[in-house]
């Protein structure tokens, strides 16, 4: 029987499930172009508005999974293993997780994304280590890995090229925010990478991308239950993204967070907390730790071994960057000409902030896009944020933000004192609100 796009995209309009065969011969048209860009969008809004159920989520990522290469690592010599985070202010994990991971026995070939919008971007932050490359070739990519145990790039043209067709299509047809595209789009590349074991961090805040509770739920839901049915082990964190992860948001202000962190120079508590958390669960995912408590603890040693930092300074290298980059990181990394803090417009307690308001005072003095094709400037941001139950005032600011001019400095710090409020005294929120699995 002769398959027809029109009829798929009927039958998903009219809420019918459709088979395995049927969404693997659209996926094919997708990426071969044999489907056009209007059936493409038409599918994504029937989509959008009918969803999908789990049987059909799963074969669409498969599908998308297997539109390209799909990795496989014979010789890895541990358990491949990744993690990936829907994304948010100050969320610099993946520059500490990906070496502690190889620091225990795990190897982490972690394909990672830029920034749009308001939420930074991983492949951002490398960029600011100078000639680190985060658009490898493969035989470099391979590489990297074996020599360091981790690194980090961007997504390949091989990998999973129906997703970048889809999305592209999807971004200008307002269906980005449905959770069974969501869902194939983050695995299909997780499954190309040849993965042995996937952590998933799903954020839920006023920063996240997901900002209410149940939505970030039902997304990890999604996720975990799709990543598992195609085979891959997974799990999920349910966490806070209600102020920013990391005392620092912009591109080489984290990454100078993250070097601290891993020479033990300065842990923001929060930061340490999802860290570790998140490399507890791919450690017992990997079979490198019997327990949580086991994995914790393994964790914790190899940051205090120095093990860690030394993993990332040798992915670094093996990607172009400077050999003593984790010595000398301020040496390297870009300085904006104007930096200062921003002082309270008056003295008191952080009871609440609006992260999305901060992430996009970031965009705007430069350090993020509001279009793909935009240029960053990786030196601005703020550094020494001031997070939710820390009392402010003339002895201590909100940040100190860096700019390329007074004036970009002048409002970004109006942006970051509208977005924070005070009171007399703030309710602590976990960071880690839920593990699924």
């Amino acid at each position: 029987m002769t398959i027809l796009p029109q009829e798929i995209i009927r039958r998903k309009r009219d809420g019918e499930r459709l088979s395995a065969d049927e969404i693997s011969f659209f996926v094919d048209g997708l990426t071969t172009g044999a489907v056009g860009e209007g059936q493409v969008a038409a599918f994504a809004m029937a989509v959008f508005f009918k969803g999908m159920s789990m049987d059909e989520r799963v074969a669409l990522t498969r599908a998308m999974r297997d539109s390209g290469d799909v990795l496989a690592w014979p010789d890895a010599g541990g358990p491949v293993l990744d993690k990936h985070s829907t994304g948010g202010v100050g969320d610099n994990v993946s520059l500490m997780l990906a070496p502690l991971i190889a620091a225990c026995g795990g190897v982490v070939p972690m394909i990672s994304g830029r920034g749009l919008g308001h939420t930074g971007g991983t492949l951002d932050k490398m960029d600011s280590i100078p000639g680190y490359r985060t658009q490898p070739d493969g035989k470099l990519f391979r590489e990297a890995v074996r020599a360091a145990g981790c690194a980090i790039i961007g997504q390949t043209g091989d990998l999973a090229p129906a997703d970048r067709r889809l999305y592209a299509i999807r971004d200008v047809t307002a269906t980005v925010e449905s959770i069974p595209l969501i869902t194939a789009s983050i695995l299909s590349k997780k499954l190309a990478a040849g993965l042995g074991g996937l952590v998933l961090d799903v954020k839920t805040g006023s920063g996240a991308f997901m900002a209410a509770t149940e939505d970030a739920r039902a997304l990890a839901r999604s996720l975990v239950d799709v990543a598992n049915g195609a085979g891959l082990k997974t799990t999920a964190l349910l966490t806070d993204m209600n102020e920013p992860l990391a005392s620092a948001a912009g591109n080489a202000l984290e990454v100078r967070n993250a070097v601290d962190f891993l020479t033990g120079a300065h842990r923001d508590s929060r930061l340490e907390e999802v860290v570790l958390a998140l490399a507890t669960e791919m450690l017992v995912l990997g079979g490198l730790a019997g327990n949580a408590g086991v994995a914790a603890e393994l964790a914790r040693s190899a940051l205090a071994g120095g093990h860690a930092v030394e993993r990332f300074a040798a992915m670094v290298t093996a990607l172009g960057g400077p050999a003593d980059f984790a010595e000398k990181a301020d040496a390297y990394l870009p300085r904006a000409p104007v930096i200062r803090p921003v002082a309270p417009d008056r003295a008191g307690t952080i009871t609440a902030i609006d992260t999305r308001a901060v992430g996009l005072a970031v965009v705007a003095l430069g350090g993020g896009r509001t279009r793909p094709e935009d240029a960053i400037d990786h030196a601005v941001g703020f550094s020494g944020l001031a997070g939710i139950g820390l009392a402010v005032g003339p002895d201590r600011p909100l940040a100190m933000v860096h700019a390329r001019t007074d004036d970009a400095a002048d409002r970004a710090a109006q942006v970051l004192r509208a977005a924070c409020q005070f009171g007399g005294g703030a309710t602590e929120r976990p960071v880690i609100i839920e593990r699924m699995a």
